[in-house]
């Protein structure tokens, strides 16, 4: 297991909801800037959501802030609330961990910026 471990997917209907959950080992978890970054089959990444060690939030412009990322340093674990969900949000949804200043001027997906990936969590909407 990596420093970084999601959790919470799974195959819902169109409309339900799941929340994602990352947990952290990082060296210093609570200073890290974390994202939420996703990839459907044959495309290529794309950001969701992040949010730096202070709780400052950015949304992939495309997300329109849909789904809520959310941290808890106490537990070192990221979240991501995902309500009314559609079929296009089926994708593989990766935590990332990126140095504490980070702020995301090149785009969430951009992998340059992150120290830490996870495994993965997949997601999976039936209409």
């Amino acid at each position: 297991q990596g420093v970084l471990a999601e959790s919470g997917g799974g195959s819902v209907q169109a409309g339900g909801s799941l929340r994602l959950s990352c947990a952290s080992s990082t060296d210093h978890p609570s200073h890290d800037a974390m994202a939420w970054v996703r990839q459907a089959p044959g495309m290529e990444r794309a950001g969701v959501a992040g949010v730096t060690s202070s709780g400052r939030t950015t949304y992939a412009y495309s997300m329109k802030g849909r789904f809520p990322i959310s941290r808890d340093n106490a537990d070192n674990t990221l979240y991501l609330q995902m309500d009314s969900l559609a079929p296009e949000d089926s994708a593989v949804y990766y935590c990332a961990a990126a140095p504490s200043d980070t702020t995301w001027t090149s785009g969430l997906r951009d992998r340059r910026l992150y120290t830490y990936w996870g495994q993965g969590t997949q997601v999976t909407v039936s209409s």
